[in-house]
């Protein structure tokens, strides 16, 4: 069965090292960076198991959180060209990337979508629950999001803490961090206003469908909104918690993805998130529509049927 991670991430090297110039601490201020699997392809590669193909985005070292609007837009141009470049070195690895756009200039953030759609390796953009300290659903993030909608690009939603909050923890304020960004972004009317725009949250929406009643009671109105985003398997196993968002997002809305290389030491938890997908009741159209016909239905449209 054919298999494609929708949600795995990379660190580049000279896209790290340029940001370990601007700031020397980032080493030891974020431990994940030394996963050898998350820097190093030649490590990556040995840990591959030959079949899994991955759709890779950097992993949250941003240069907007580090660098003035000018050289952040010139930084992540040059991560978005050494992706492209490991997508072609390694494409039987990775078909495809996700690119990177520098939040504090939006004006050019708008150019970079123009390069990013007309790539072939890159497919979409990844983007944070908050960018700057501000929501993603914030109105001066809304052009960005038109855009994507437009161009048939793939908006990947992926956490980060919210710095204002004393208690942050990783296992579990990341998962409110996207449900509170999947409710700002239904509030701020995201599917009126970008109809078409295809956001894939990471970590299989989250609480969102466990929480299903108190949205369906509380948000009569806009209950069905939630139902239209698009959800990867990223929850490190947990068969049953996946039954409940494959039941909540509906079938067509359920993507493979690993977050490679995190999760499980030393490359991710791929075996874990498979035996979990392999124990829902799900036929075997379904669970492929999970691994690779869903996301290969959404990149059809990338080819500006939406422009």
């Amino acid at each position: 069965m054919e298999k494609i991670d929708v949600f795995a991430h990379v660190l580049l090297p000279n896209y790290y090292e340029k940001m370990l110039n601007v700031d020397s601490t980032i080493s030891s201020t974020y431990a994940f960076t030394n996963i050898e699997s998350l820097k190093d392809l030649s490590v990556r590669r040995k840990l591959w198991n030959g079949i899994t193909k991955q759709i890779v985005s950097y992993a949250n070292i941003n240069a907007e959180d580090y660098c003035n609007r000018e050289d952040a837009a010139k930084l992540c141009r040059e991560a978005n060209v050494e992706l492209i470049n490991s997508v072609r070195e390694n494409n039987d690895m990775f078909p495809y990337g996700i690119g990177m756009l520098p939040f504090n200039n939006i004006e050019e953030s708008l150019h970079i979508l123009d390069e990013i759609a007309h790539s072939k390796e890159l497919v979409g953009i990844q983007v944070f629950t908050r960018h700057l300290g501000k929501s993603i659903a914030s109105k001066e993030y809304l052009p960005i999001l038109k855009k994507c909608a437009r161009l048939g690009l793939l908006v990947l939603l992926h956490p980060v803490f919210d710095p204002r909050k004393p208690d942050n923890n990783i296992v579990f304020s990341w998962e409110y961090e996207l449900s509170l960004a999947m409710l700002d972004l239904v509030n701020a009317d995201i599917f009126t206003e970008c109809p078409n725009i295809k956001i894939i949250v990471h970590h299989a929406g989250a609480m969102v469908p466990y929480f299903a009643g108190r949205i369906d009671n509380i948000m009569q109105d806009k209950k069905e909104e939630f139902k239209k985003f698009y959800v990867d398997t990223a929850i490190l196993g947990n068969s049953k918690a996946l039954e409940l968002a494959v039941n909540y997002f509906g079938i067509d809305n359920v993507l493979y993805g690993t977050d490679a290389p995190f999760g499980i030491m030393p490359n991710g938890a791929t075996k874990e998130i498979e035996d979990a997908i392999s124990e829902l009741p799900l036929s075997l159209e379904e669970k492929e529509k999970i691994y690779s016909k869903n996301i290969q239905k959404l990149l059809e449209k990338k080819e500006g049927k939406n422009r």
